[in-house]
């Protein structure tokens, strides 16, 4: 006999919601409290945000509904997702992003040939070109910083600040692990500073007072002062993420990697660090979700993210009032974003059993 053919049968979903939610008087009476205040919660937004929202026009007198004015955000679409970019380069926004899709889908792919090298390389070349793409030059007309702006901007720092937080945070992390008491204390005092200091402060510090240490003539743009800044944050949380995973890991591991003659570098490189990563991948995708929320603080020094976009796009008088409309979209794009992060990496989770 087959396991399948002693496997139980999958209790019906009626059966299922009726143990689960209504196994005991209590239990029933807690359901359904739960219920009807979703329901007293869910039912206005449903009215306000569909059935009585205004979804076709051009302009707010077409907004007559009494719900909310999508038409807001059908004007404003272009500006929510590339800020002032011009709109005959968009195409460069649109190739940079295929290109960041495509690398992500190659980085995870588990028959990429020589895949330890190629995936490190392949996002050397991604970062490269894609900032070629978005900036411009060699060929391509320049397109300044301070007209980046939208979702485009949100990604933009959550990669380049995730990309640079990620392998500093490893680094730290192992620093803080190390027998040397140099490195080990250097490591500390970076993370705690970096951790004790909230971001809006590092923002500040990073855009308004870098430029008055740095020499005569140099000048730091001030979004790759913000991105600096993120990132210098984020590493130091990693760390203690990639930290945690390197504890779990038992000692014994490493002296038996010594025992058989291992450096140090190899049984951190080979045995502990994919391991430890592979633990720690839960608490490093937190911190990164963290970081695509933070991206939103760049609005403080004039940086016009995803929601600094929806801001600014309240102050066009033709649009004052719609003030529900441009927080609930950003807000929608923010949750979609970090639910997907949050469901790749349980999916990521599940698939490689980093789970204990």
């Amino acid at each position: 006999m087959t396991a399948a053919a002693v496997r139980p049968a999958r209790p019906s979903l009626l059966r299922r919601l009726r143990s689960d939610y209504f196994a005991t008087p209590i239990n029933a009476l807690i359901s359904l409290a739960c219920i009807a205040a979703i329901i007293a919660i869910a039912w206005p937004l449903l009215r306000w945000a569909v059935i009585n929202a205004n979804f076709s026009g051009t302009s707010r007198a077409d907004c007559t509904a009494g719900g909310a004015c999508w038409v807001f955000i059908k004007a404003r679409f272009g500006q929510f997702m590339y800020g002032f970019y011009p709109p005959a380069e968009r195409w460069r926004v649109d190739l940079a992003a295929l290109l960041l899709i495509g690398t992500v889908a190659l980085s995870f792919w588990r028959g990429l040939p020589r895949r330890a090298l190629t995936v490190p390389a392949l996002w050397a070349v991604l970062l490269v070109v894609d900032a070629w793409l978005l900036a411009g030059g060699l060929g391509l007309p320049r397109v300044e910083t301070r007209q980046w702006g939208g979702l485009m901007l949100t990604v933009f720092l959550s990669v380049y600040a995730g990309v640079l937080a990620v392998p500093l945070g490893i680094l730290l992390a192992l620093g803080r692990q190390s027998e040397l008491p140099v490195i080990r204390l250097v490591a500390t005092i970076f993370i705690e500073f970096w951790r004790g200091v909230p971001i809006i402060t590092v923002i500040f510090l990073a855009s308004l007072l870098l430029p008055l240490v740095m020499p005569a003539g140099w000048d730091i743009d001030r979004l790759v002062r913000a991105l600096v800044g993120l990132a210098f944050v984020i590493a130091a949380y990693m760390a203690e993420a990639v930290r945690g995973g390197l504890q779990a890991i038992p000692k014994g591991q490493g002296e038996a990697a010594a025992a058989s003659g291992l450096g140090y570098w190899q049984t951190t490189g080979l045995i502990i660090l994919p391991q430890a990563l592979r633990i720690s991948m839960p608490a490093m995708t937190n911190e990164f979700i963290a970081l695509v929320k933070n991206t939103s603080l760049v609005s403080i020094v004039s940086i016009f993210d995803l929601l600094g976009i929806a801001q600014a796009s309240l102050a066009d008088p033709n649009w004052v009032g719609m003030n529900m409309e441009a927080y609930a979209f950003s807000g929608a794009v923010y949750w979609l974003i970090c639910f997907g992060l949050s469901r790749w990496s349980r999916h990521l989770e599940t698939s490689r059993k980093t789970t204990h």
